[in-house]
Protein backbone atom coordinates (compact mmCIF):
# COMPACT_ATOMS: atom_id res chain seq x y z
CA UNK A 1 0.00 0.00 0.00
CA UNK A 2 0.95 3.31 -0.96
CA UNK A 3 2.96 5.31 2.04
CA UNK A 4 0.90 8.21 2.03
CA UNK A 5 -1.65 6.17 3.74
CA UNK A 6 -0.53 6.32 7.14
CA UNK A 7 -1.20 10.15 7.15
CA UNK A 8 -4.48 9.84 6.18
CA UNK A 9 -6.69 10.94 9.24
CA UNK A 10 -10.12 11.02 8.22
CA UNK A 11 -10.88 13.23 11.54
CA UNK A 12 -8.14 15.67 10.75
CA UNK A 13 -9.39 19.28 11.18
CA UNK A 14 -9.10 20.01 6.83
CA UNK A 15 -11.12 16.84 6.48
CA UNK A 16 -13.60 17.62 8.72
CA UNK A 17 -14.10 21.17 7.45
CA UNK A 18 -14.22 20.05 3.72
CA UNK A 19 -16.31 16.89 4.08
CA UNK A 20 -19.70 17.27 2.65
CA UNK A 21 -19.05 20.73 1.82
CA UNK A 22 -19.59 22.33 -1.53
CA UNK A 23 -17.00 24.02 -3.31
CA UNK A 24 -18.63 27.67 -2.99
CA UNK A 25 -19.30 26.65 1.08
CA UNK A 26 -16.46 25.26 2.06
CA UNK A 27 -14.79 28.50 0.55
CA UNK A 28 -16.42 30.69 2.63
CA UNK A 29 -16.27 28.87 5.80
CA UNK A 30 -12.40 29.09 5.19
CA UNK A 31 -12.50 32.76 4.68
CA UNK A 32 -14.81 33.59 7.10
CA UNK A 33 -13.08 30.87 10.24
CA UNK A 34 -9.42 31.17 9.20
CA UNK A 35 -7.53 34.49 9.60
CA UNK A 36 -4.81 33.05 7.44
CA UNK A 37 -6.64 32.36 4.69
CA UNK A 38 -8.35 35.46 4.62
CA UNK A 39 -4.86 37.31 5.14
CA UNK A 40 -3.03 35.43 2.20
CA UNK A 41 -6.33 35.66 0.13
CA UNK A 42 -6.29 39.93 0.47
CA UNK A 43 -2.58 40.23 -0.55
CA UNK A 44 -3.57 38.02 -3.73
CA UNK A 45 -6.37 39.73 -4.44
CA UNK A 46 -3.90 42.69 -4.44
CA UNK A 47 -1.27 41.26 -6.20
CA UNK A 48 -3.46 39.98 -9.40
CA UNK A 49 -4.48 43.39 -9.97
CA UNK A 50 -0.79 44.87 -10.41
CA UNK A 51 0.33 45.84 -13.68
CA UNK A 52 2.35 43.17 -15.40
CA UNK A 53 6.11 43.43 -15.34
CA UNK A 54 6.84 39.82 -15.60
CA UNK A 55 9.20 37.66 -13.16
CA UNK A 56 12.59 38.92 -13.26
CA UNK A 57 16.14 39.03 -11.25
CA UNK A 58 16.27 42.68 -10.71
CA UNK A 59 13.05 44.38 -11.24
CA UNK A 60 13.61 45.57 -15.01
CA UNK A 61 12.92 42.25 -17.96
CA UNK A 62 14.89 41.68 -20.34
CA UNK A 63 13.60 42.86 -23.68
CA UNK A 64 13.55 40.95 -27.08
CA UNK A 65 13.84 37.48 -25.44
CA UNK A 66 11.00 35.91 -27.54
CA UNK A 67 10.94 36.11 -31.26
CA UNK A 68 8.39 34.42 -33.21
CA UNK A 69 8.49 31.08 -34.32
CA UNK A 70 6.57 28.05 -36.14
CA UNK A 71 5.51 25.48 -33.69
CA UNK A 72 3.52 24.14 -36.21
CA UNK A 73 0.11 24.18 -34.79
CA UNK A 74 -2.81 23.60 -36.65
CA UNK A 75 -4.92 26.38 -35.64
CA UNK A 76 -7.60 25.38 -38.03
CA UNK A 77 -8.03 22.29 -35.87
CA UNK A 78 -8.07 24.54 -32.51
CA UNK A 79 -10.43 26.81 -33.95
CA UNK A 80 -12.71 24.22 -34.77
CA UNK A 81 -12.61 22.59 -31.30
CA UNK A 82 -13.08 26.05 -29.53
CA UNK A 83 -16.56 26.90 -32.02
CA UNK A 84 -17.74 23.29 -31.17
CA UNK A 85 -16.94 24.15 -27.75
CA UNK A 86 -18.64 27.43 -28.04
CA UNK A 87 -21.80 25.97 -29.58
CA UNK A 88 -22.66 23.55 -26.07
CA UNK A 89 -23.05 26.87 -24.41
CA UNK A 90 -25.57 29.21 -23.71
CA UNK A 91 -25.86 33.09 -23.53
CA UNK A 92 -24.94 33.50 -20.09
CA UNK A 93 -22.56 30.71 -19.60
CA UNK A 94 -20.75 32.51 -22.85
CA UNK A 95 -20.60 35.73 -21.02
CA UNK A 96 -18.65 33.47 -18.17
CA UNK A 97 -16.23 31.67 -20.10
CA UNK A 98 -15.42 34.85 -22.85
CA UNK A 99 -13.08 37.41 -21.61
CA UNK A 100 -10.82 39.88 -23.84
CA UNK A 101 -7.46 39.41 -24.67
CA UNK A 102 -5.04 40.46 -21.97
CA UNK A 103 -8.10 40.65 -19.56
CA UNK A 104 -6.31 40.81 -16.15
CA UNK A 105 -9.05 37.94 -14.79
CA UNK A 106 -5.73 35.11 -17.12
CA UNK A 107 -3.55 36.05 -13.93
CA UNK A 108 -6.32 35.24 -11.08
CA UNK A 109 -5.79 31.42 -11.23
CA UNK A 110 -4.72 29.43 -8.19
CA UNK A 111 -4.02 26.04 -7.06
CA UNK A 112 -5.40 25.62 -3.89
CA UNK A 113 -8.48 23.49 -3.72
CA UNK A 114 -10.13 26.74 -2.09
CA UNK A 115 -12.72 28.26 -4.96
CA UNK A 116 -11.11 31.57 -4.57
CA UNK A 117 -11.78 33.61 -7.62
CA UNK A 118 -15.02 32.59 -9.73
CA UNK A 119 -14.51 33.60 -13.08
CA UNK A 120 -14.92 31.84 -16.34
CA UNK A 121 -16.96 28.96 -16.31
CA UNK A 122 -16.62 25.71 -13.92
CA UNK A 123 -16.64 22.13 -14.97
CA UNK A 124 -18.55 20.57 -12.70
CA UNK A 125 -21.54 23.43 -13.10
CA UNK A 126 -21.46 23.19 -17.27
CA UNK A 127 -23.33 20.30 -19.06
CA UNK A 128 -21.99 17.15 -19.81
CA UNK A 129 -21.51 18.41 -23.39
CA UNK A 130 -19.77 21.38 -22.63
CA UNK A 131 -17.41 19.56 -20.48
CA UNK A 132 -16.52 16.79 -23.17
CA UNK A 133 -16.29 19.94 -25.32
CA UNK A 134 -13.97 21.83 -23.25
CA UNK A 135 -11.75 18.77 -22.79
CA UNK A 136 -11.86 18.39 -26.56
CA UNK A 137 -10.20 21.85 -27.15
CA UNK A 138 -7.81 21.00 -24.34
CA UNK A 139 -6.57 17.46 -25.99
CA UNK A 140 -6.27 19.61 -29.09
CA UNK A 141 -3.88 21.93 -28.15
CA UNK A 142 -1.59 19.45 -25.86
CA UNK A 143 0.58 16.93 -26.35
CA UNK A 144 -0.81 13.53 -26.01
CA UNK A 145 1.12 12.82 -23.23
CA UNK A 146 0.60 16.06 -22.17
CA UNK A 147 -3.43 15.75 -22.37
CA UNK A 148 -2.70 12.27 -20.37
CA UNK A 149 -0.24 14.01 -17.24
CA UNK A 150 -3.46 16.39 -16.99
CA UNK A 151 -5.94 13.93 -16.86
CA UNK A 152 -3.72 12.12 -14.18
CA UNK A 153 -3.94 15.39 -12.38
CA UNK A 154 -7.40 15.90 -12.21
CA UNK A 155 -8.01 11.85 -11.85
CA UNK A 156 -6.00 12.13 -8.17
CA UNK A 157 -7.73 15.18 -7.28
CA UNK A 158 -11.23 13.48 -7.76
CA UNK A 159 -9.16 10.67 -5.43
CA UNK A 160 -8.27 12.79 -2.94
CA UNK A 161 -12.21 14.32 -2.68
CA UNK A 162 -13.07 10.57 -2.53
CA UNK A 163 -10.67 9.70 -0.32
CA UNK A 164 -11.79 12.21 2.28
CA UNK A 165 -15.65 12.19 1.72
CA UNK A 166 -15.33 15.35 -0.10
CA UNK A 167 -15.87 14.97 -3.44
CA UNK A 168 -17.95 18.79 -3.72
CA UNK A 169 -14.66 20.22 -3.03
CA UNK A 170 -11.98 18.49 -5.04
CA UNK A 171 -13.15 16.56 -7.98
CA UNK A 172 -12.18 15.50 -11.50
CA UNK A 173 -14.19 18.52 -12.96
CA UNK A 174 -13.61 21.21 -10.47
CA UNK A 175 -11.65 23.36 -12.59
CA UNK A 176 -12.67 26.95 -13.76
CA UNK A 177 -12.24 27.60 -17.69
CA UNK A 178 -11.90 30.41 -19.33
CA UNK A 179 -11.47 31.61 -23.42
CA UNK A 180 -9.49 34.97 -24.19
CA UNK A 181 -9.94 36.67 -27.33
CA UNK A 182 -11.89 34.98 -30.11
CA UNK A 183 -10.77 31.64 -31.81
CA UNK A 184 -8.91 32.78 -34.91
CA UNK A 185 -7.16 31.23 -37.71
CA UNK A 186 -5.16 34.56 -37.90
CA UNK A 187 -4.73 36.84 -34.83
CA UNK A 188 -4.07 35.76 -31.27
CA UNK A 189 -6.46 34.17 -28.73
CA UNK A 190 -6.23 31.66 -25.80
CA UNK A 191 -7.77 29.51 -22.93
CA UNK A 192 -6.69 28.85 -19.16
CA UNK A 193 -8.11 26.25 -16.96
CA UNK A 194 -7.33 26.22 -13.06
CA UNK A 195 -8.14 24.53 -9.96
CA UNK A 196 -7.16 22.40 -7.11
CA UNK A 197 -3.49 20.96 -8.42
CA UNK A 198 -3.80 22.02 -12.23
CA UNK A 199 -3.49 25.69 -13.71
CA UNK A 200 -2.59 26.12 -17.49
CA UNK A 201 -2.59 29.47 -19.16
CA UNK A 202 -2.37 28.90 -23.15
CA UNK A 203 -1.74 31.80 -25.91
CA UNK A 204 -2.50 30.89 -29.77
CA UNK A 205 -1.22 32.79 -32.44
CA UNK A 206 -0.84 31.37 -36.19
CA UNK A 207 1.69 28.17 -35.79
CA UNK A 208 2.56 29.17 -32.77
CA UNK A 209 1.75 28.52 -28.70
CA UNK A 210 2.76 29.68 -25.46
CA UNK A 211 1.78 27.45 -22.63
CA UNK A 212 3.28 29.69 -19.71
CA UNK A 213 2.50 29.76 -16.47
CA UNK A 214 1.79 26.51 -15.33
CA UNK A 215 0.82 24.50 -12.08
CA UNK A 216 0.95 21.01 -11.66
CA UNK A 217 0.68 18.91 -8.24
CA UNK A 218 -0.92 16.14 -6.65
CA UNK A 219 -1.67 14.96 -2.98
CA UNK A 220 -1.07 12.00 -3.07
CA UNK A 221 1.12 11.63 -6.28
CA UNK A 222 -0.19 8.35 -7.04
CA UNK A 223 -3.93 6.85 -7.30
CA UNK A 224 -3.66 2.92 -4.92
CA UNK A 225 -7.27 2.31 -5.63
CA UNK A 226 -10.78 2.42 -7.98
CA UNK A 227 -10.73 2.75 -11.65
CA UNK A 228 -7.41 4.61 -12.24
CA UNK A 229 -5.36 1.98 -10.18
CA UNK A 230 -1.59 2.49 -10.50
CA UNK A 231 -1.95 6.21 -12.58
CA UNK A 232 1.33 9.23 -10.84
CA UNK A 233 2.59 11.70 -11.50
CA UNK A 234 6.06 13.10 -11.14
CA UNK A 235 8.34 10.37 -11.36
CA UNK A 236 10.80 11.79 -14.17
CA UNK A 237 10.82 14.62 -12.53
CA UNK A 238 11.77 13.90 -9.50
CA UNK A 239 14.28 10.90 -10.54
CA UNK A 240 16.14 13.28 -12.93
CA UNK A 241 16.35 16.42 -10.29
CA UNK A 242 17.52 14.03 -7.63
CA UNK A 243 20.22 12.49 -10.29
CA UNK A 244 21.59 16.02 -11.44
CA UNK A 245 22.10 16.89 -7.57
CA UNK A 246 23.72 13.83 -6.84
CA UNK A 247 26.06 14.03 -9.82
CA UNK A 248 27.38 17.12 -9.03
CA UNK A 249 31.33 17.21 -8.03
CA UNK A 250 31.16 17.89 -3.98
CA UNK A 251 32.49 21.73 -4.34
CA UNK A 252 29.52 22.06 -7.02
CA UNK A 253 26.90 20.18 -4.78
CA UNK A 254 27.59 22.65 -1.90
CA UNK A 255 27.18 25.17 -4.23
CA UNK A 256 23.97 24.11 -5.11
CA UNK A 257 22.88 23.52 -1.75
CA UNK A 258 21.42 26.97 -1.05
CA UNK A 259 19.79 25.88 2.11
CA UNK A 260 20.29 22.21 3.49
CA UNK A 261 16.37 21.81 5.51
CA UNK A 262 13.37 22.31 3.87
CA UNK A 263 12.22 24.64 6.54
CA UNK A 264 15.74 26.02 7.54
CA UNK A 265 15.92 28.32 10.38
CA UNK A 266 18.76 30.06 7.75
CA UNK A 267 15.96 31.15 5.30
CA UNK A 268 14.60 34.39 5.44
CA UNK A 269 11.12 35.45 6.34
CA UNK A 270 10.27 35.78 2.43
CA UNK A 271 11.84 33.08 1.43
CA UNK A 272 8.81 30.51 2.91
CA UNK A 273 5.46 30.76 2.81
CA UNK A 274 2.37 28.36 4.35
CA UNK A 275 0.70 28.79 0.76
CA UNK A 276 3.57 27.95 -1.25
CA UNK A 277 6.30 26.56 0.94
CA UNK A 278 9.52 26.76 -0.80
CA UNK A 279 8.16 28.08 -4.46
CA UNK A 280 8.79 31.46 -5.32
CA UNK A 281 6.90 31.38 -8.53
CA UNK A 282 3.23 30.47 -7.80
CA UNK A 283 -0.03 32.19 -8.49
CA UNK A 284 0.24 35.67 -8.16
CA UNK A 285 3.76 36.26 -8.39
CA UNK A 286 3.80 37.37 -11.79
CA UNK A 287 6.10 40.49 -10.96
CA UNK A 288 8.23 38.33 -8.46
CA UNK A 289 11.96 39.26 -8.29
CA UNK A 290 14.00 36.38 -8.06
CA UNK A 291 17.85 36.39 -8.08
CA UNK A 292 19.76 33.09 -9.44
CA UNK A 293 20.86 31.29 -7.13
CA UNK A 294 23.06 28.05 -7.16
CA UNK A 295 25.45 26.71 -9.98
CA UNK A 296 25.19 27.89 -13.28
CA UNK A 297 25.21 25.16 -16.13
CA UNK A 298 28.63 26.84 -17.80
CA UNK A 299 30.69 25.59 -14.55
CA UNK A 300 30.07 22.20 -15.52
CA UNK A 301 30.57 19.34 -17.58
CA UNK A 302 28.58 19.15 -20.91
CA UNK A 303 26.78 16.02 -19.82
CA UNK A 304 24.73 18.21 -17.32
CA UNK A 305 23.13 20.16 -20.03
CA UNK A 306 21.98 17.05 -21.36
CA UNK A 307 20.31 16.23 -18.61
CA UNK A 308 18.55 19.33 -17.74
CA UNK A 309 17.22 19.48 -20.89
CA UNK A 310 15.78 16.16 -19.89
CA UNK A 311 14.28 17.74 -16.98
CA UNK A 312 12.97 20.73 -18.85
CA UNK A 313 11.35 18.36 -21.43
CA UNK A 314 9.68 16.38 -18.80
CA UNK A 315 8.56 20.05 -17.38
CA UNK A 316 7.45 21.44 -20.63
CA UNK A 317 5.34 17.69 -21.49
CA UNK A 318 2.19 19.62 -22.30
CA UNK A 319 3.68 21.39 -25.50
CA UNK A 320 3.26 19.44 -28.85
CA UNK A 321 6.33 18.07 -30.01
CA UNK A 322 7.67 20.62 -32.32
CA UNK A 323 6.81 22.84 -29.72
CA UNK A 324 8.59 21.55 -26.80
CA UNK A 325 11.48 21.26 -29.30
CA UNK A 326 11.48 24.57 -29.97
CA UNK A 327 11.30 25.62 -26.30
CA UNK A 328 14.43 23.66 -25.63
CA UNK A 329 16.49 25.06 -28.35
CA UNK A 330 15.22 28.42 -26.66
CA UNK A 331 16.69 27.24 -23.14
CA UNK A 332 19.90 25.98 -24.75
CA UNK A 333 20.33 29.47 -26.14
CA UNK A 334 20.97 30.76 -22.53
CA UNK A 335 23.44 27.99 -21.43
CA UNK A 336 25.45 30.34 -19.70
CA UNK A 337 22.55 31.86 -17.67
CA UNK A 338 21.23 29.24 -16.74
CA UNK A 339 21.09 28.17 -12.74
CA UNK A 340 20.25 25.14 -10.80
CA UNK A 341 19.84 25.52 -7.14
CA UNK A 342 18.40 22.89 -4.52
CA UNK A 343 16.82 22.79 -1.04
CA UNK A 344 17.07 19.52 1.36
CA UNK A 345 18.95 16.91 1.45
CA UNK A 346 19.60 14.44 -1.49
CA UNK A 347 19.55 10.95 -0.36
CA UNK A 348 17.39 8.59 -2.55
CA UNK A 349 14.27 8.79 0.43
CA UNK A 350 15.02 12.51 1.05
CA UNK A 351 11.88 15.58 0.57
CA UNK A 352 13.37 17.94 -1.46
CA UNK A 353 13.21 21.36 -4.14
CA UNK A 354 14.87 22.71 -6.71
CA UNK A 355 14.77 25.02 -9.38
CA UNK A 356 16.16 25.72 -12.93
CA UNK A 357 16.16 29.36 -13.66
CA UNK A 358 17.56 30.99 -16.84
CA UNK A 359 16.42 34.45 -18.70
CA UNK A 360 13.89 32.30 -20.73
CA UNK A 361 13.02 29.50 -18.21
CA UNK A 362 11.70 28.94 -14.68
CA UNK A 363 11.29 25.40 -13.35
CA UNK A 364 10.34 24.41 -10.09
CA UNK A 365 9.90 21.42 -8.27
CA UNK A 366 8.98 21.00 -4.70
CA UNK A 367 7.82 18.18 -1.97
CA UNK A 368 5.40 19.70 0.20
CA UNK A 369 3.71 18.99 4.06
CA UNK A 370 0.48 17.83 4.35
CA UNK A 371 -2.87 19.68 3.80
CA UNK A 372 -5.24 16.84 3.36
CA UNK A 373 -2.89 14.44 4.88
CA UNK A 374 -1.64 14.94 7.94
CA UNK A 375 2.43 14.78 7.32
CA UNK A 376 3.56 18.25 9.12
CA UNK A 377 6.94 17.55 6.80
CA UNK A 378 7.38 17.63 3.46
CA UNK A 379 7.24 13.67 2.09
CA UNK A 380 7.76 12.77 -1.73
CA UNK A 381 3.82 11.88 -2.01
CA UNK A 382 2.94 15.52 -2.28
CA UNK A 383 4.61 17.57 -5.23
CA UNK A 384 4.08 21.05 -6.51
CA UNK A 385 5.78 22.00 -9.61
CA UNK A 386 5.47 25.36 -11.84
CA UNK A 387 6.75 26.69 -15.25
CA UNK A 388 6.85 30.08 -15.68
CA UNK A 389 8.35 32.09 -18.62
CA UNK A 390 10.35 35.04 -16.95
CA UNK A 391 11.06 38.62 -18.30
CA UNK A 392 7.40 38.92 -19.72
CA UNK A 393 6.87 36.21 -21.48
CA UNK A 394 4.54 34.34 -19.05
CA UNK A 395 1.01 34.49 -21.00
CA UNK A 396 2.28 34.66 -24.05
CA UNK A 397 2.41 38.66 -23.35
CA UNK A 398 5.40 39.46 -24.82
CA UNK A 399 4.10 37.88 -28.36
CA UNK A 400 0.78 39.74 -27.83
CA UNK A 401 3.10 42.82 -26.80
CA UNK A 402 4.57 42.73 -29.93
CA UNK A 403 1.26 42.20 -32.36
CA UNK A 404 -0.55 44.75 -30.72
CA UNK A 405 2.15 47.34 -31.05
CA UNK A 406 1.80 46.50 -34.76
CA UNK A 407 -1.96 46.69 -35.14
Amino acid sequence: MACFRQWLDLQSPQVLRARGQTAVSYSDKMFSDIPLVAEINSVWDKQWKEPFRGVTTDGTPIPHLFPDRDDELDIARLVAAADAMLATVNSTERQKLMRPLGAPEQRAWSNPELYVHRFGLRLDEASEASQGAILSLIQATLSPEGFHKALTATRINGFLGDLVGAPGVMNERSYNFMLFGEPSNKGPWGWSMYGHHLCLNVLLFNCQIVLSPTFTGAEPNVIDSGPFTGSTLFTREETLGLRFMQQLPPHLRAKAQIFKDMHDTAMPDWRWNPADQRHLCGAFQDNRVIPYEGVCLAELDPSFTVLLLDIVEEFHLYLTKTARQNRLKQVLEHRDQTFFSWIGQFGDNDAFYYRIQSPVIICEFDHHSGVFLSNPEPAKFHTHTIVRTPNGGDYGYALLDRWMSNN
